[in-house]
C-alpha cells in the first residue's frame, strides 16, 4: 500500500515529504501526536483527538494552538487517500521553526499519515498477552505526563525491553509506586466483577479508548471505578486488560511469568470488547469492521 502524508495542507506520497531541519519537533522533540485508527474510511472518535491535542497545546502553553478544521482535513486527506478499509492513522504537530523572529506570528507544523497495520493479530485476543513491569518510573511534576508528546524515547525503551521478553506492553508505576499505565496504553483490572482504573490526575493519559470503555461500562451495567492501585492489585486481579485505539481492548493473561486468574481473557473483558466493536459500528457504520 502506498502511504501518503499530509504536510501543512499539502497531499503527498510519503518519498515526497518534507519539514524544515530547525522544525521544533527534530531540533527538541518539542511536538504532540494522536494514533488513530479509521474503519471503512472513517476515524474512530477523531473529534477526541484532536480535542485531547489542543487541550495539551494549550495546557503546555503553546503559542498558537492548532485549529479543529486544518487538523480534521489533513486526517481526512490522508484516510481518503488510502486503498485500505483498516488504516492506521497518526496526526503530528509541532511548534515550529527554532528561527521565528519575536515579531512573527507562530508557525505550526502539521502532518498527518496513513498506513496500514492497525490491526493486532486475532490470536492475541483469543489467548491474551504478556505485559511487564516497567523498571522506569513516572513523576507527577514532569511537565509532559498526561500529554501525547512527541518527546517519547522513555515510553519506547521500556517497550523494547518488553519486546525483548516476548510481552506486548510495559506497565509502569509513579514514584509513589501506583499503577499508572503502559508505554502505549491505559490499564484496567477487574476485581470482583468491578473495573478499576487509574485516576487521571495520577497522572495518566486521558487515552480516548480508555474514556469510551468507561463510557461503555456504564452502559453495560458494569460497575467502573477510578482507584489507586498497587503492584500486588494488579498482581491479584481477577482480570487486567489494556486499551489504546489500534488495540482496542486486549486482555492480559501474565505479568511477567506470572499468570492473571486462570491465564485465560475474562468475562467482563470479553464483553466489554464486543461492546467496544458495536460503538465502532454505531459511529463509524455498520460495515466498519470486517
Amino acid at each position: 500500500m502506498r502511504e501518503w502524508v499530509c504536510v501543512n495542507g499539502t497531499l503527498l506520497s510519503a518519498d515526497d515529504a518534507q519539514i524544515s531541519v530547525f522544525d521544533s519537533g527534530f531540533m527538541q522533540g518539542i511536538g504532540l501526536f494522536e494514533t488513530m485508527r479509521a474503519y471503512r474510511g472513517n476515524v474512530f472518535r477523531l473529534e477526541h483527538h484532536l480535542g485531547r491535542l489542543q487541550a495539551s497545546a494549550a495546557a503546555l502553553g503553546w503559542a498558537e494552538v492548532p485549529d479543529s478544521e486544518s487538523l480534521e482535513d489533513a486526517v481526512r486527506q490522508v484516510v481518503g487517500a488510502c486503498e485500505q478499509a483498516d488504516v492506521r492513522v497518526r496526526l503530528t504537530v509541532t511548534t515550529g521553526s527554532l528561527r521565528i523572529l519575536e515579531d512573527e506570528p507562530a508557525r505550526l507544523t502539521v502532518v498527518a499519515s496513513a498506513s496500514a497495520g492497525g490491526r493486532y493479530p486475532d490470536e492475541m485476543y483469543l489467548k491474551g498477552v504478556t505485559a511487564v513491569l516497567s523498571r522506569y518510573r513516572q513523576h507527577r511534576n514532569d511537565p509532559v505526563v498526561g500529554h501525547k508528546t512527541t518527546s517519547y524515547f522513555s515510553r519506547l525503551a521500556s517497550l523494547r525491553e518488553a519486546h525483548a521478553v516476548g510481552a506486548l506492553e510495559a506497565l509502569w508505576f509513579t514514584t509513589e509506586e501506583f499503577l499508572a499505565e503502559g508505554a502505549i496504553s491505559n490499564v484496567f483490572l477487574v476485581v470482583n466483577e468491578e473495573v478499576l482504573t487509574p485516576p487521571r490526575d495520577t497522572p495518566i493519559l486521558p487515552g480516548i479508548a480508555r474514556a469510551c470503555v468507561l463510557e461503555l461500562a456504564q452502559s453495560e451495567g458494569i460497575e467502573a471505578l477510578e482507584a489507586n492501585l498497587t503492584q500486588q492489585d494488579l498482581l491479584d486481579a481477577d482480570e487486567v486488560f489494556l486499551t489504546n485505539s489500534l488495540m482496542e481492548i486486549m486482555p492480559v493473561v501474565r505479568i511477567g511469568r506470572q499468570p492473571i486468574a486462570d491465564e485465560k481473557p475474562g468475562e467482563i473483558t470479553r464483553q466489554l470488547g464486543a461492546a467496544y466493536k458495536d460503538a465502532i459500528k454505531r459511529e463509524c457504520g455498520d460495515e466498519a469492521i470486517g
